[in-house]
């Protein structure tokens, strides 16, 4: 499998050209045959980019004038699929916000949801949606209801706040929750495809107003659809992992009278790269039953010497009462990527349905020198 940087590469760079080339016989393309070696330091995005600009250097000229030479080519012979779509729909996008005419604008949606099955377009999107958010908004509430199920993802996923590798639109961060009436729209699609986005966009809104994303999950569970429960558990586990108490009241996870013995470390010093097994006991004490989230938190030390919380799921269960739920559970200090360890004092917790265990301290050894 390729890395994520490896996506767009020196063939999807051909094969832009060469569709490019049918598309517009007469044109040079001095800027797309030099981009297959230019690639190669470049990150994921950087090199969308890259594509995106030298198309936009070898077909100047209008608006309409880059969109025909779109649509010629996605109706040509030659390959026009798969991740040349992303330069080409941020071509399309820029083009359209640089003419600044509402005519380019909304072309400019619809060749985007044309072109949107082929791999997606909900990057160039966005740069629709900074550039009038209002107009963008209107016409994606039509997508919500279109019979293609990938412009109804577009809807869903294009305007996510916090859409992995693309560009932020603050104004969707500074107005609460004027993206949720086009998930209103879509949470019981019938396609999981469309729902997994549904649920991902409200998990993002959850970072900035996980109150505003319970209340509407809270009105989608009032009138549900036969996969309404999974998409809600999905769309809500940033807020269950950090003991969001309405949304673990809405899932169930009430407060619950619990005895924790633990968590019991087997060592208190862990080697570079090593690993440290913790074991622990819930019991629970009422006389109802108690239906648990229960997570862990690794606080590790940062370069400060302060400390920052990692959470991990560890269960749900339901306990009779005077029922006992046993955890033996290893956690790793490999390296990873997206993770520096440092050497110092690091802490470990159980978090019962939001609500923290005492934390126990243990030391990550320095590499040797």
């Amino acid at each position: 499998m390729p890395f994520a940087d490896e996506l767009i590469n020196d063939r999807t760079a051909r094969d832009l050209l060469g569709a490019i080339e049918k598309a517009a016989p007469t044109a040079e393309l001095t800027a797309l045959r030099a981009a297959p070696g230019k690639l190669g330091p470049l990150a994921l995005r950087p090199r969308a980019d890259l594509l995106r600009d030298a198309l936009l250097a070898d077909v100047p000229g209008t608006y309409a004038e880059l969109a025909g030479v779109v649509r010629t080519a996605a109706n040509g012979s030659e390959p026009f699929g798969g991740w040349l779509i992303w330069p080409v729909t941020s071509a399309i996008a820029a083009r359209a916000v640089a003419e600044g005419s509402n005519t380019a604008f909304d072309d400019a949606m619809a060749l985007l949801a044309d072109l949107t099955g082929r791999l997606t377009a909900e990057f160039a999107i966005r740069t629709l949606l900074r550039h009038d958010l209002d107009r963008a908004l209107g016409v994606v509430a039509g997508w919500a209801t279109s019979g293609d199920i990938d412009v109804r993802r577009l809807a869903s996923e294009g305007t996510r706040p916090y859409l992995p590798w693309s560009t932020r639109v603050p104004e969707i961060i500074a107005r609460p929750g004027v993206t949720v009436p086009i998930l209103d729209a879509l949470y019981l699609d019938d396609s999981e495809y469309v729902r997994r986005s549904v649920a991902n966009h409200l998990n993002d809104l959850s970072r900035d107003e996980p109150d505003l994303v319970v209340a509407t999950a809270r009105r989608w569970l009032a009138a549900p659809g036969p996969d309404t429960a999974r998409l809600v558990r999905h769309a809500l586990r940033t807020l269950i992992k950090a003991g969001h108490p309405g949304a673990l009241e809405l899932l169930g996870f009430a407060h619950a009278a619990v005895e924790i013995d633990g968590p019991l470390l087997d060592r208190r010093t862990v080697a570079p790269g090593g690993s440290i097994r913790f074991t622990a006991t819930i019991r629970n004490s009422g006389t109802d039953p108690a239906r648990l989230s229960i997570d862990y938190v690794i606080h590790h030390r940062k370069a400060n010497g302060g400390q920052t919380g990692k959470t991990f799921k560890l269960a749900t269960c339901t306990l009779a009462p005077g029922e006992v739920h046993t955890i033996d559970r290893e956690h790793s200090f490999r390296p990873i990527t997206t993770r520096r360890y440092y050497p110092g004092g690091h802490a470990i917790e159980l978090r019962i349905n939001g609500i923290a265990s005492d934390r126990v301290t243990f030391d990550l050894e320095a590499e040797p020198a």
